[in-house]
């Protein structure tokens, strides 16, 4: 059994934490940053690793149960203070998968003009400010090789996934393919952080377990009783050029291929939603959201959380939404294990935080890679439907791993 934690939380002036991402030292770092906003920590004061279909149940009863065994003094009382816990799950139900869930000896957040520090244990509230570390430095010598399959292959996977759909076995699947960079020694976590979320703020840039990425779709947040889950399905490459750019948009959002996929995602959170709300609001209609490299179509699903249901709790029922998995969601989850013929781990699954009360964000990790020592295997998902067309979706990929090969300097 984890023994019981001391927490401190304390405010500090915003301008301490203006550049989050510039605070991680090596030791342990986790990140979950927008806009300059969000959380930060190092160091490790208690971790669980779980496998498995009760991965989520699993991990939701070990912090309930290390939370009320727990001691923290909260001098600022915003969602992230106090006792705070870093999350990665694995996609599927593989045992060979480790999901973990990590709460860092020390944890920095800045929302707007507040500011605060968590410590957990020996580490005093006054002094927490990490020695200071030798820069990371950008990896060299980053070549890239498929992984586990090649072009061709993926678009034949692509085209197989359409026959199956055209049949009627399906409405929609999600593949994915992965794509395995190697430098010329290990790689510092902290350079591909950095310039994702100087190039991405929009997204949420994040790190646990050596899982990192900039994600723009949030799975679900909940904060005070107010649930928000933020659905991205339907995507098209930018050009740079506004004008174009602008046609482009108008485009996507009259897309018959791409509203229908969308709609499937929305519906599907939505309908996982529901029996854990007392409201909820649907909008009708997408909205375009403009990335620096892709245009998404958006919707943000709200609601009205019952008492007593924890942001881990649903991001588990709505794992994996049609947006990563597909409709319906049982027969698409078989259909991706046959055709993408590699392991997620945890691509694509929920990742994000949550405190003491409950409160959280987990979003989906997309726009991400693992990183293991000089080795960084990157992932791109495209979801398909009757019209999908293998090179097109082959192309969308190609510009989803776009951010993490720019953050690796290739």
């Amino acid at each position: 059994m984890q023994s019981a934690l001391v927490a401190r939380t304390v405010a500090v002036p915003a301008e301490v934490a203006a550049d989050l991402i510039a605070l991680l030292p090596a030791d342990a770092p986790v990140s979950w940053v927008r806009r300059g906003e969000g959380l930060v920590g190092w160091g490790v004061s208690a971790t669980l690793r779980t496998t498995g279909p009760t991965r989520f149940t699993d991990a939701a009863k070990w912090w309930a149960e290390l939370v009320a065994r727990s001691t923290v003094t909260d001098e600022v009382g915003e969602p992230g203070t106090g006792l705070v816990a870093f999350g990665s799950f694995a996609f599927a139900d593989d045992a060979s998968v480790d999901s973990v869930l990590t709460v860092p000896a020390v944890v920095v957040g800045r929302r707007g003009a507040v500011a605060w520090v968590t410590t957990i244990g020996d580490v005093l509230p006054r002094e927490w400010l990490p020695e200071r570390a030798l820069p990371a430095v950008a990896p060299q010598g980053v070549t890239y090789a498929d992984g586990a399959l090649d072009s061709e292959q993926w678009m034949s996977a692509v085209a197989e996934a359409v026959a199956r759909i055209e049949a009627g076995a399906l409405e929609k699947v999600v593949l994915a393919r992965d794509l395995v960079a190697t430098a010329e020694s290990p790689i510092d976590v902290r350079w591909p952080l950095a310039q994702l979320a100087s190039a991405y703020p929009m997204c949420w840039t994040f790190h646990v377990d050596g899982l990192f990425g900039a994600t723009p779709e949030l799975l679900v947040r909940r904060e005070r009783g107010l649930v928000t889950s933020r659905v991205l399905a339907g995507t098209i490459r930018r050009t740079g050029d506004e004008t174009r750019d602008d046609e482009l948009a108008g485009a996507l959002s009259r897309s018959s291929k791409d509203l229908e996929e969308h709609e499937y995602a929305v519906r599907s959170v939505a309908d996982a939603l529901e029996p854990h709300c007392s409201s909820m609001n649907v909008p009708e209609a997408p909205f375009v959201l403009h990335l620096p490299n892709v245009m998404h179509l958006a919707t943000d699903v709200t609601g009205v959380v019952h008492d007593g249901i924890t942001s881990l709790e649903l991001a588990a029922a709505l794992h994996p939404s049609a947006a990563v998995g597909g409709t319906p969601r049982d027969r698409a989850v078989a259909l991706i294990d046959e055709l993408e013929q590699m392991s997620r781990d945890r691509y694509a699954a929920p990742v994000g935080w949550m405190d003491a009360a409950g409160d959280g964000e987990w979003g989906i990790a997309l726009r991400s890679a693992l990183l293991s020592g000089d080795t960084v295997r990157l992932f791109a998902g495209c979801g398909v439907v009757g019209s999908s067309d293998p090179a097109a979706e082959l192309a969308e990929s190609q510009a989803k791993l776009v951010p993490v090969r720019d953050a690796l300097g290739g």
